[in-house]
């Protein structure tokens, strides 16, 4: 039975942030939405370039900014990412996967809500 307050979302639609309703976070959270396409860029090229060190890094530093600004989410795939490299126990394909899941969350985050 699904939750009347909290409707099941598209699942590839728009992931709003947790304080969109907060007028004192509107600009912290469009900050960090203006910022987020930068890391996406980066994660990508980090990632393309296999540079893992760099990946590890700016998934951690995602991990804790997502949260601060409402998007507990991508803060977790973010976590997936960087607990992936740390313990190199994740294979190129499986890391690709986090990667990917991450990046499809930094999307739906920078899409805009109706």
């Amino acid at each position: 039975m699904a939750d009347m307050e909290h409707p099941p979302r598209d699942p590839d639609g728009p992931l709003p942030s947790l304080f969109a309703h907060d007028p004192e976070m509107k600009g912290l959270v469009e900050f960090f939405l203006g910022e987020l396409s930068k890391r996406v860029d980066a994660v990508r090229s980090a990632m393309a370039d296999k540079d893992l060190d760099e990946l590890r890094t700016l998934a951690h530093q995602l991990r804790g900014a997502a949260g601060g600004y409402g998007y507990p989410s991508v803060g977790l795939a973010a976590a997936a990412v960087e607990q992936a490299l740390v313990q190199g126990m994740c294979d190129e394909a499986g890391l690709a996967s986090k990667v990917n899941e991450l990046l499809e969350l930094c999307e739906r985050a920078a899409k805009p809500t109706a």
